[in-house]
């Protein structure tokens, strides 16, 4: 990897760290749980993943709808998550992480 991949992935590390440290929202409700008598320690991890692009791969890359690589479908299936115009892609009644109400 080259000092310019690596001094952008350091850039994004302290943007990500800047965000979260500026969030009013996150602030917010910190002071709120120290306000019912907690201490909050707050440890984020971010595991940032790069592949290399070609600009053959990037035409033929996108999948038909436009929407998702093959990066993008690969990453969903290590969550479990599948499209629907996939093979087994329709059987989100099926999922135990679902609730039903």
């Amino acid at each position: 990897m080259n000092a310019r991949i690596k001094d952008l992935i350091q850039q994004l590390g302290e943007a990500i760290h800047e965000s979260v440290s500026e969030s009013e929202q996150i602030s917010g409700v910190v002071r709120e749980i120290r306000e019912e008598g907690f201490d909050v320690l707050l440890m984020l991890e971010a595991t940032i993943g790069l592949n290399e692009v070609t600009e053959d791969e990037t035409d033929e890359d996108t999948e038909e709808g436009g929407t998702f690589t093959r990066n993008d479908v690969s990453f969903l299936k290590s969550l479990r998550i599948s499209l629907p115009d996939e093979p087994g892609g329709d059987d989100a009644d099926e999922s135990p992480d679902v609730a039903e109400e």
